[in-house]
């Protein structure tokens, strides 16, 4: 198996430590698991296909809006209240 050097900042380095040890599992099993689910993920989508979803994003993106600002922000703001009381019913 060929050996590899790659320089990774402290943050990373701790995460990998972590998983190994709470895992039970070799540092470097750890990484080729990673890059295994990493490139399995990106096989998901061939790049023409994301090429035709995103066009279709950015076509949405330019079209006006379809309601005003302060409905859509009435909307989010009740979205976050049931939220944050777990999404239950009010009282009547």
């Amino acid at each position: 198996m060929p050996k590899v050097t790659f320089s990774l900042d402290e943050e990373t380095v701790g995460a990998l430590r972590n998983a190994a040890q709470r895992t039970r599992k070799p540092q470097s099993l750890i990484v080729r698991e990673a890059i295994a689910q990493y490139a399995a993920r990106e096989d998901l989508l061939p790049n023409p296909e994301r090429e035709r979803l995103l066009g279709i994003l950015r076509r949405i993106g330019k079209r006006p809006p379809t309601r005003p600002q302060a409905a859509v922000a009435r909307e989010l703001a009740g979205i976050r209240r049931s939220r944050r009381m777990g999404w239950s019913r009010p009282a009547r």
